[in-house]
């Protein structure tokens, strides 16, 4: 999927059954019930949420519309640099939602803050330095908390995921691409030490690790 001259049905389908995927083993509904509703609950106002490195959009949609369920007003934001994601996250686009083609970095320069800023399945795309220039500028958008999260590297994620991804993976790059991104994948404490201070990071369930931290934008802008 990181080639930018991969076939574009095949990238289209495979933004489009991420969703699924996403909600078999991601852990978002756990994410969402023990770090972003009470973050935003803690607010007392209309919030403000990044879901930063977006893809398809699926996890930002998701989210909103749990928070929708229990009564949250939230402003969503979906970005990611790849025109090829922005294209396909725009056909999940809603009330309550709107993605943009930008990256970190440009939505700092254009000022933009939020309250809470998430990710998925980001990091492991990173070299070093592109991690911490992306943990840091999360940081640094973020009035309230960060979430990162990712895949934790295994043996049995390995080969639980090259069986069970077959029968979803045909005409898509789901189960090559998801391959790869286990093996390039952090276990916890690798991820930890990557991050630094003032990073922790929790395995919100099998196979999964999530980076949390406070951010440092000033709460007034």
């Amino acid at each position: 999927m990181d080639d930018p001259d991969c076939d574009p049905r095949a990238l289209a389908a495979t933004y489009r059954r991420f969703d699924l995927v996403n909600r078999l083993v991601s852990a978002w509904g756990r994410v969402y019930r023990e770090h972003v509703a009470p973050e935003l609950r803690s607010l007392g106002r209309r919030a403000r949420v990044l879901d930063l490195g977006c893809g398809g959009g699926d996890v930002v949609v998701r989210l909103a519309a749990l928070a929708a369920r229990d009564g949250l007003a939230v402003d969503w934001v979906g970005a990611d640099p790849d025109p090829r994601a922005h294209t396909a996250a725009l056909e999940r686009q809603r009330s309550g939602v709107r993605f943009v083609a930008a990256g970190s970095r440009e939505l700092l320069e254009a000022g933009q803050r939020f309250d809470l800023v998430v990710s998925n399945h980001v990091l492991h795309h990173l070299d070093t330095e592109g991690l911490r220039s992306f943990a840091d500028d999360s940081l640094a958008l973020s009035r309230g908390a960060v979430l990162h999260a990712d895949i934790a590297r295994s043996r049995p994620a390995y080969a639980l995921y090259a069986v069970g991804i077959t029968p979803l993976s045909a005409g898509t790059f789901l189960r090559v691409d998801g391959l790869r991104s286990i093996r390039r994948s952090y276990r916890a404490p690798e991820l930890a030490a990557a991050l630094g201070s003032p990073w922790r990071v929790e395995t919100p369930a099998p196979f999964r690790v999530l980076a949390v931290a406070r951010g440092r934008a000033h709460a007034d802008a």
